[in-house]
């Protein structure tokens, strides 16, 4: 009876398969860089359980992060609010040629309204609308003194 053969395909670049151990490892940096990355909101790792696992394209996209911040001297707080205005490409100052076919860009630019596409008006408006709504503040609650 012969064997039916199996074709080995290689594993996409945004599947998350390393644990935050193993991503620490490959990037040089202690678990706990990983983390405050994650609390900052610069990553988003996959939850597998309780797990966090990262993919190659993040694993790029800190190894970006790490350039940022240590050889262009730029802090986390002003990292994410320039990734506000700018996608990551423009930040880094990426050739086209690299950042339309990097796997790991990052364009948190883009508005987060709903919009037609293709409707440059219609973007701006929409992008707009979202640096009001950030910019709105927010109701905080009364603390009630226990006196």
């Amino acid at each position: 009876m012969a064997r039916k053969r199996t074709e080995i395909q290689a594993i996409r670049s945004d599947v998350a398969i390393y644990p935050i151990g193993v991503a620490a490892k490959l990037l040089n940096v202690h678990p706990r860089t990983l983390r405050i990355y994650e609390k900052e909101g610069l990553v988003k790792p996959t939850l597998v359980g309780n797990r966090r696992m990262f993919s190659a394209d993040d694993i790029q996209w800190i190894t970006c992060l790490r350039t940022f911040i240590h050889e262009e001297g730029i802090s986390i707080p002003g990292l994410k609010k320039l990734l506000d205005f700018v996608p990551c490409w423009e930040v880094a100052g990426c050739p086209a040629e690299i950042h339309e076919r990097c796997l790991a860009r990052i364009d948190r630019a883009v508005p987060r309204t709903l919009h037609p596409v293709g409707d440059v008006a219609a973007r701006l408006e929409a992008k707009e609308k979202d640096k009001a709504i950030r910019e709105k503040p927010g109701q905080k609650k009364k603390r009630q003194s226990s006196v």
